[in-house]
């Protein structure tokens, strides 16, 4: 199985990964979830080496899918990118929406963190509004019991009309039954009944006028409650992705963009615009989320609070810029400073045999146009650039991966937003001119992470201009 023309082409309805499953009775899992709730992890454990890696075509947005066997059944799963909503902002968002409604996948896995389960909720919620097979993992209950917090599986499966299984996927805890579940699921041996999210009054009367045009046209097992809704809500690219799905015209004259524009002509009526068609809609899901775990989980300590308190200080008026100096000027001191050693070790080294290939090609009585060639032109070149460029690259990045393993650099994006949007950019920015201090490649491709293709635009720009950390070979032989 690989991502090829054929299997990655414009031929996707959603322009995205078309699975190449190898018999018919294969199913095809979607894995989301919120980013850091250890989804990919849960990937892993289940696919082991079975992965394939590319890039969603068309975007920069990464995907990953590989095998699972149990028992006489396969499975293909495949990772979405981490996500907090499918109402789309951003690339990743897209992308983890399209797949879901249009991706053909037999059941949908949705991870969430234990520890804080009533904000993963809402994109259960909203994936249980696209597809009724959906399998809720609550992973991380092991940091879960460690903080006190108390999960009625049992009852929260009750609550949501969902199979919840418990897991602990770094050590592998709760995976077997999981696939167990998902086996049934995408077998339609369980058949799930989701809780419905009640919004407003004027928001269902809405739906219910579009209901009647709905049930007219094949929605090819989309739910005609979750089309109508997106219908309202008028996200230009989902609407052309439905239409293109459904083979139906949903322009103004047609009888569905009737039916929206006389929905929206009540919605008005009644003083609702978009932005408050679309807030109520977050407001109801955040809602429903609260009430479904209203009555099954309890904890005997308060949660969260070292992570509310650290933010206060990482994030704070008086507090956060310092901090973010203080911590990134370390980090730069240690990769300057501290690469001199390393980088004179192996400039020593690599040049010592520089000269003994160079008495070698003397002894061989080489001509000095071969000697120049390879000795002075390919390994020179080569020796210089891992002397200076490597050991600053292995002391910087293990360096700036610990700062987002800790969670610190969402947080220097945050600190420097309103900064970067007077320069009409983002905050996500500074995290890629850190990135490419010493080497503009990798700021450049860092910019993926920022969300407007505007914005992508000019962090791009601005890292190629973003100056090297000027390190020169440790060396003065005269050899460089």
């Amino acid at each position: 199985m690989g991502l090829t023309a054929e299997s990655t082409g414009h031929g996707a309805v959603d322009q995205g990964l078309v699975i190449q499953r190898t018999s018919p009775e294969e199913k095809v899992i979607a894995l989301a979830g919120n980013p850091n709730v250890g989804k990919s992890t849960v990937f892993n454990e289940l696919t082991g080496l079975n992965q394939h890696t590319g890039n969603w075509p068309g975007k920069t947005v990464t995907n990953a899918q590989g095998r699972h066997q149990h028992g006489k059944n396969s499975y293909v799963f495949v990772d979405l990118p981490g996500t907090y909503s499918l109402m789309a902002h951003s690339a990743e968002e897209e992308v983890a929406r399209d797949f879901i409604c249009f991706g053909g996948a037999d059941a949908a896995v949705v991870v969430c963190d234990a520890t804080c389960l009533e904000r993963n909720l809402n994109l259960v919620l909203q994936t249980a509004e696209i597809t009724p097979n959906v399998v809720v993992c609550a992973n991380l209950m092991d940091e879960a019991k460690k903080k006190k917090v108390q999960i009625d599986l049992k009852k929260l499966s009750q609550n949501l009309g969902l199979p919840v299984v418990g897991a602990a996927a770094r050590s592998g805890k709760g995976l077997k039954e999981l696939v167990g579940v998902v086996e049934q699921v995408s077998h339609r041996e369980i058949h799930p009944a989701p809780r419905p999210i009640r919004y407003t009054a004027p928001i269902e009367a809405a739906i219910a006028q579009l209901s009647p045009v709905l049930d007219q046209v094949d929605l090819k097992d989309l739910s005609s409650r979750w089309v109508a809704l997106k219908l309202l809500e008028g996200e230009p690219v989902l609407c052309a992705t439905l239409a293109g799905h459904l083979q139906v015209d949903i322009g103004p004259d047609s009888a569905i963009g009737t039916a929206v524009t006389g929905a929206w002509r009540q919605l008005q009526e009644q003083g609702i615009d978009r932005d408050k068609f679309l807030d109520n809609t977050v407001s109801c899901i955040v809602l429903a989320a609260e009430e479904i775990c209203g009555d099954c989980i309890t904890t005997t300590k308060r949660s969260g609070g070292y992570d509310r308190k650290l933010d206060k200080i990482l994030t704070g008026k008086w507090t956060g810029i310092p901090i973010m100096l203080a911590l990134l000027a370390a980090v730069f001191w240690l990769t300057i400073t501290g690469a001199n050693y390393p980088s004179q070790m192996l400039a020593d080294g690599l040049f010592w045999v520089q000269d003994r290939l160079t008495d070698l090609f003397m002894w061989l009585h080489a001509p000095a146009w071969l000697h120049g060639a390879l000795i002075l032109g390919v390994y020179r070149v080569l020796a210089w650039v891992v002397s200076v460029m490597l050991p600053p690259m292995a002391i910087f990045f293990p360096l700036f991966t610990l700062l987002e393993d800790f969670g610190y650099l969402p947080r220097v994006a945050f600190n420097l937003d309103h900064q970067f949007k007077k320069a009409c950019a983002c905050g996500k920015q500074a995290l890629t001119m850190c990135m490419g201090f010493g080497c503009n490649a990798a700021g450049i491709v860092g910019c993926r992470i920022i969300d407007s293709p505007r914005e992508r635009l000019i962090a791009t720009i601005t890292n190629n201009f973003v100056p090297c950390n000027g390190r020169f070979p440790p060396t003065d032989k005269g050899k460089l």
